[in-house]
């Protein structure tokens, strides 16, 4: 199986510092148990003549060390050294360079002291890194890079740096350790010298350790923490060339610290975050994936499952093996489905793979669902299966646990192509891997203006004063939703609602989510998704109720016109947030009760709020239901294709 990247052990970290050892300070150590795979590797076997460690011939005493069975480094694919190694360059827009890898990591330091953003080549792409303790740096960065307000990453030197900043529970501290080495979310302390501008108005912030030997020389120099935010245009995938690099971010990034080992198959940083003890996984990528899960039984049919749109990943099944590849990400533009396609040709060419069933979303107009209908059709013995977006949301979650049998599925996310051609995402299923019932949904609101209403919440907000009051009654009211229009503009929204024009409706919490944050008083757009969920629930831990809204579980819909009346008598913004997280939750548990014999399912990117888990999870242990959430695959989109893939693998049996 091919081999996640693994960061850099502790027996290269110490000889790296040992003056006395031959690769003292070598931005490339790294021996069996840790250095680059999946990121450098062409073909399997993982020979060295088949990564892109071939166009380094070993000298002499690592070679040695290659062939001695007891040595650390003992067929250590990418061994090297100063001598025979991957060299370090410090190259500038305007041409200069610079070889010399100590004056070269030197300088870039000095560049980021100075508040400049430079690039960085990791293992898988390059970063965009700044002084994460200098406000004006953050600042330029987020303007030049048009990423307003979507939080930052931050690499620190060790974990007491990280504690300085964060409160960190036991399982954060793990996993801010482990061998992987992902990006955590963390909560942010109120005093630090981190400013506000990387993580502005939430509570949380993405930390992360060095993982590569560079990383750590760069850290030990600068001896202050760094924003690393991946290298890439809104939309499109992480850059993993220095050229391209300064094409596409001039204004960016004038200097890139870089190096001459190709990066074969990209691969982002992972993402992860603890609830409860519990890994969650929100973009798993470098350290993590490629993922192999394995089945108990083989099957005879080998499986492609396409994955989503969003937050894009691409499924094998064959024999006994399940192998998911890492995050691709949004498929919104051309760059971002050509490294769609050489993923999906790496894993095709490593596997020796060729599909006889391709599985892939119901949505018409999703790219996956394009390339899917037009493979088929040009090779017709290969059979096509499109499974519903939701579903293959509980089948993920499924699939990591083995499942099968009947669940009661709550998968809630923001967007998700239905049976019925509408846009659902807040559904309740009975579901099991051959078929599923929709038991219960919320109530449809209506998206003024489509997707605009997705980076504009206020849309969401007013389309559900619209559903549940009169036009005079609106106009009546004094809240900051209704102020915040003119009344020409309100009427013409109105005849828009009332007349359905450019108006879908939906069933998705992730929707109403943004509906509610829109009510309380944010009247700002989006600058990314799921921000108002993110600030929602930030603000609802400054209170302390636990008072819930009222809510109706009716004819199989989940109608919260109570709620939406209550919450305009409201007026701190807190209370609402808590409160409506609280009915949310407790919707959970009422409909979980009303099936007392099945286990509980909890899929879909609106769990990835932590608030929102930690008060199902408490309430299902003390009701004593079994619950399954995913831990070691990620439960937004990125693990649509596994779900697929789950389907057609217990699909009548008919495949084993």
């Amino acid at each position: 199986m091919l081999s996640p990247d693994i960061s850099m052990c502790a027996d290269c970290k110490r000889e790296m510092n040992d003056k006395n050892n031959r690769r003292y300070k070598y931005p490339f150590i790294n021996c069996t148990n840790c250095g680059p795979r999946y990121t450098i590797i062409k073909n399997l076997p993982y020979d060295r003549d088949k990564t892109s460690m071939s166009e380094f011939l070993m000298c002499s005493e690592c070679e040695k060390e290659y062939k001695n069975p007891n040595d650390r480094r003992y067929h250590a694919q990418p061994i090297s050294c100063f001598s025979c190694g991957p060299k370090i360059s410090l190259v500038s827009l305007d041409g200069a360079l610079e070889k010399n890898s100590q004056k070269a990591i030197k300088q870039i330091c000095k560049l980021i002291r100075k508040g400049e953003s430079v690039g960085i080549k990791g293992l898988g792409g390059f970063h965009i890194v700044c002084d994460a303790t200098n406000k004006n740096a953050v600042k330029k960065l987020r303007l030049n890079k048009h990423r307003l307000t979507k939080p930052f990453a931050v690499m620190f030197k060790n974990i007491s740096s990280i504690k300085k900043v964060c409160s960190l529970t036991k399982k954060d501290e793990k996993l801010i350790l482990s061998h992987e080495r992902p990006i955590v979310i963390v909560s942010k302390k109120d005093q630090s010298h981190i400013v506000q501008e990387i993580a502005p108005n939430i509570d949380k912030i993405g930390v992360f350790l060095p993982y590569t030997p560079l990383h750590e020389l760069l850290l030990k120099e600068l001896d202050t923490p760094i924003v690393a935010t991946s290298a890439n245009l809104s939309d499109e995938p992480i850059i993993r060339d220095v050229k391209e690099l300064f094409q596409k971010m001039p204004l960016v990034v004038q200097h890139v610290l870089t190096h001459d080992r190709e990066i074969l198959n990209s691969c982002d940083d992972s993402v992860v975050q603890s609830i409860s003890d519990e890994k969650i996984m929100l973009r798993m990528a470098r350290g993590y994936a490629p993922k192999s899960l394995y089945l108990k039984k083989i099957i005879s049919k080998k499986i492609l499952a396409l994955g989503a749109h969003q937050k894009s990943t691409i499924t094998f099944a064959f024999d006994n093996n399940i192998i998911i590849s890492p995050h691709i990400g949004d498929l919104n533009s051309i760059e971002a489905f050509e490294y769609f396609n050489r993923t999906l040709e790496t894993l095709k060419r490593v596997y020796k793979f060729e599909p006889d069933i391709i599985v892939c979303d119901k949505h018409p107009m999703y790219s996956t669902t394009l390339w899917a209908k037009e493979y088929t059709q040009k090779y017709k013995n290969i059979e096509l299966i499109q499974v519903q977006h939701h579903y293959a949301h509980a089948l993920a979650c499924m699939a990591q646990y083995s499942l099968n049998e009947d669940v009661l599925a709550f998968c809630f996310d923001g967007t998700g192509y239905g049976d019925d051609g509408k846009i659902w995402g807040g559904e309740v299923f009975i579901a099991n891997t051959q078929s599923y019932e929709r038991v219960y949904h919320f109530k449809e609101l209506s998206l003024l203006g489509g997707e605009k209403a997705i980076k504009e919440p206020r849309r969401v907000g007013l389309s559900l004063l619209y559903e549940y009051f009169s036009l005079d009654e609106i106009l009546q009211m004094d809240c900051k939703i209704v102020n915040f229009y003119t009344t020409d503009e309100l009427k013409m929204f109105y005849k828009m609602f009332q007349c359905q024009i450019n108006t879908p409706k939906t069933s998705s919490l992730g929707r109403l989510f943004d509906g509610i944050y829109a009510l309380s008083g944010h009247m700002q757009n989006l600058g990314y998704d799921g921000e108002s969920g993110l600030i929602l629930e930030s603000i609802s831990k400054k209170n302390s109720s636990n008072a819930c809204y009222k809510y109706k579980l009716q004819d199989g819909v989940i109608e919260y016109k109570e709620m939406i009346c209550q919450i305009l008598q409201e007026r701190d913004r807190s209370k609402i947030a808590k409160k409506f997280i609280s009915t949310i939750s407790k919707i959970i548990i009422e409909i979980s009760k009303q099936y007392p014999k099945l286990p509980i399912v909890l899929s879909g990117g609106v769990f990835q709020n932590k608030t929102l888990v930690m008060q199902v999870t408490k309430e299902l242990k003390k009701i004593d239901r079994k619950y399954y959430i995913q831990s070691e695959t990620p439960l937004n989109d990125g693990g649509i294709s596994l779900g697929q893939a789950y389907f057609a693998i217990n699909k009548k049996d008919k495949y084993r």
